[in-house]
């Protein structure tokens, strides 16, 4: 009776520790998570069209801004004083426009015995010629004010000012990096899975996001999955031809293939900065899918490749 019942406790202990085997190599092996996971966001630098000291600086670091709020203010004067002077010249040039005009046309309602056709044709043609130098003036004047405008730089995005170096007095240069600006409309998951459970993964599948600095879980869904990384062994030889390095390992490493994906909910005590590191779990039927990469795994094995079915 103690034999039967030993023999029955070592089979159920056989059974259970095949059982946990099972699921710690579908957990970790083939169900679709990854540790491999950062948060990500777009990044904006900001950057001055136009030159000139900073005048103000209205913001600080790590600062959250809204789209449209002024960043900085450039010094002014100059562009105040070249828009003065464009406005000057529209009226200078309109004057001289509207003289023009009127003497064309009142040579073009005079005979031919008080004035030559050629005399009538110059003075349209000076007419235009001063219209035009109107318009020049008048689109001078716009870019003036524009000019003005851009002194003053604003946020283009909803975001947070970050590694902000820029101080008061400081001479910005026309295209010069000066803020960087992290769009958090943009927060988004970078999940890099293994090859060999991405066939699971399908976009709009839920997912559970687990920053590793604690806290509930975010809640996502996956966005799309990218269709192709970079070869390494893969390069160019003298000819263009590839160049590909010959390995030996018996140990094939799945390559990590990245995945999109969008945070749908944000509880409000949690906070995230891209570049995080997090764990993501796909809501995904893993045990079938498991079951069936086992039988399809095997039959690889079993068959070559290239054998036919014959």
């Amino acid at each position: 009776m103690k034999t039967l019942a030993s023999a029955i406790t070592t089979i159920l202990i056989v059974a259970v520790g095949c059982v946990g085997a099972y699921e710690l190599w579908n957990y970790y092996m083939l169900s679709p998570w990854t540790r491999d996971a950062r948060v990500r966001a777009d990044v904006v630098t900001i950057a001055p069209d136009v030159a000139g000291f900073v005048n103000d600086l209205r913001v600080k670091d790590n600062q959250s801004v809204r789209k449209g709020d002024a960043l900085l203010i450039l010094d002014q004067e100059r562009y105040k004083l070249a828009l003065a002077t464009a406005e000057a010249n529209v009226a200078a040039r309109k004057a001289d426009m509207l003289m023009r005009q009127g003497e064309a046309d009142r040579r073009a309602k005079l005979t031919n015995l008080s004035i030559s056709a050629e005399a009538k044709e110059d003075a349209q043609h000076v007419a235009a010629s001063a219209t035009a130098a109107y318009q020049q003036a008048v689109a001078d004047r716009s870019t003036a004010k524009l000019n003005l405008e851009r002194t003053v730089i604003r946020a283009p995005v909803n975001g947070y000012v970050t590694n902000l170096t820029l101080v008061i007095g400081q001479y910005a240069a026309v295209g010069t990096k000066v803020m960087a600006l992290i769009d958090s409309d943009s927060y988004r998951i970078e999940g890099y899975f293994e090859e060999t459970k991405i066939p699971v993964i399908k976009p709009g599948d839920r997912v559970e996001i687990h920053l590793m600095s604690g806290g509930p879980a975010l809640q996502g869904h996956v966005e799309s999955i990218s269709r192709g990384i970079t070869d390494r062994d893969n390069a160019s030889g003298p000819e263009l031809l590839a160049n590909v390095n010959p390995t030996f390992e018996w140990v094939r490493l799945a390559q990590r293939i990245p995945a999109r994906i969008h945070i749908d909910d944000v509880p409000e005590n949690v906070r995230i900065s891209a570049g995080m590191t997090c764990t993501v779990v796909v809501a995904a039927p893993a045990h079938e899918w498991a079951i069936t990469s086992l039988i399809r795994s095997g039959f690889a094995r079993q068959a070559p490749a290239g054998a036919s079915n014959d």
